[in-house]
């Protein structure tokens, strides 16, 4: 099996920083992508960030410039570190993985627990 735990989320104030880590652990034999994504009250699932084993990067409009996200291959972590954070960061921030657990296998993708960001204003 696969797990992704996530750490680092809490409640800051409008222009503050916080910084997401996630660790994966398991049957894993390689990971492509891993990303974050966030979900606030109401709305869908969306994508914030995502890096690729290489090390190429996308990051949704609404974070460019503000949010950076890297990852340890040799570790299987990922973490977001996000500065300048607006009310409207507010959601819960969920790790995703795509993983594949033996050689010659497929990816599936996995996902974290999810995380709480909350920014007052």
């Amino acid at each position: 099996q696969v797990q992704l735990v996530e750490s680092g989320g809490g409640l800051v104030q409008a222009g503050g920083s916080l910084r997401l880590s996630c660790a994966a652990s398991g049957s894993i034999f390689s990971i492509n992508a891993m990303g974050w994504y966030r979900q606030a009250p109401g709305k869908q699932r969306e994508l914030v960030a995502i890096i690729r084993s290489g090390g190429s990067t996308k990051y949704a409009d609404s974070v460019k410039g503000r949010f950076t996200i890297s990852r340890d291959n040799v570790k299987n972590t990922v973490a977001l570190q996000m500065n300048s954070l607006k009310p409207e960061d507010t959601a819960v921030y969920y790790c995703n993985a795509e993983v594949n657990k033996y050689f010659g296998g497929t990816y599936a993708s996995y996902w974290g627990q999810g995380t709480q960001v909350t920014v007052s204003s």
